[in-house]
């Protein structure tokens, strides 16, 4: 498979890309990353209907979870050295057994609980999309702070694991709201800004780790607003 240079430039770019090219890096992390949350939402649904698939993710979910994050790290730490389509198919892979997961958890709200997260979280997602798109600040300066708070929370969540707490639940919860919101507008900065493909060296492999950022910052919204706003079933 060949990615198309939509740009027209090549791999290694100017610090200053012009508004065109720009809108075609954005451009393409969009259109794979609207494909893996299309991928993700399938499987979900089809485990909805499939009981013995819903209990299979309920036995292994602690598996599940650390296979999906060590599988997220091999495509962020490997993008160099392979090629753009299998970056890419390893970021369908994440998507379908993320799936699994997502399937997993819905099936404990009710739908118009569900419905609810997933237009806030779209409307959170796209509100934060365009500060990222629009504002004349650099939010370079946040990256760090925002790493360390992701595994902050990765740390608070496998602990919870063990605990239980309804309490920290919702302290987790709020936090990740907050902290994928931020990240959303810093990954769509970095994105537009040509920072991904000057690091990547690829325009291709660019919009692939462009579109995983962006997938895990609308899927870990969604999620952390089902927690908050969601209604048991």
């Amino acid at each position: 498979m060949t990615f198309q240079n939509q740009a027209g430039v090549p791999g290694s770019l100017e610090a200053r890309p012009s508004v065109a090219t720009s809108s075609a890096f954005l451009t393409q992390a969009f259109v794979w990353m609207f494909a893996g949350l299309l991928l993700t939402a399938a499987v979900a649904a089809f485990v909805q209907v499939n009981p013995s698939l819903v209990e299979l993710a309920a036995r292994n979910i602690l598996f599940l979870f650390l296979g999906q994050l060590a599988l997220v790290f091999v495509i962020s730490g490997a993008i160099n050295r392979i090629g753009a389509t299998a970056a890419l198919g390893l970021f369908f892979v994440y998507a379908a057994s993320l799936g699994l997961t997502v399937g997993l958890i819905v099936s404990f709200y009710t739908g118009a609980s569900v419905a609810t997260a997933f237009l806030a979280s779209s409307a959170m997602f796209g509100g934060a999309a365009l500060y990222g798109v629009t504002t004349k600040r650099s939010l370079a300066g946040i990256g760090g702070m925002l790493v360390m708070g992701v595994v902050g929370l990765i740390v608070a969540m496998l602990v919870n694991l063990f605990l239980g707490s309804s309490t920290i639940t919702w302290v987790i919860s709020i936090v990740g709201v907050v902290l994928f919101t931020a990240l959303t507008a810093f990954d769509v900065q970095r994105i537009q800004s040509g920072a991904l493909v000057a690091g990547t060296g690829s325009v291709e492999k660019a919009a692939v780790i462009g579109a995983l950022r962006l997938y895990l910052d609308f899927v870990n919204l969604f999620l952390f607003l089902l927690r908050l706003l969601g209604g048991r079933r």
